[in-house]
């Protein structure tokens, strides 16, 4: 099972990815869980300074910027 973590306070931004990242994960049918992220004590332990951010499996992959489920696919796999 994949661990994806959104790491940011709730914006916009932050919520898109929350979506891209479950589409991709759909699309490629694997078993996940998102979690959301927002406090920032817990973000800044990643030493993520700027959100939205994504995580999988505790691994930081992108910081400042909403990646589509194409190039989150990638990551996943």
């Amino acid at each position: 099972m994949k661990k994806i973590q959104i790491l940011g306070t709730g914006c916009s931004k932050c919520e898109k990815l929350a979506a891209n990242a479950e589409a991709a994960a759909k699309e490629l049918g694997i078993e996940y869980q998102i979690e959301k992220i927002k406090e920032l004590s817990e973000i800044m332990k990643f030493g993520v300074m700027l959100t939205p951010a994504l995580a999988i499996n505790g691994t930081v992959k992108t910081v400042g910027k909403v990646p589509s489920p194409e190039q989150i696919k990638e990551m996943l796999k």
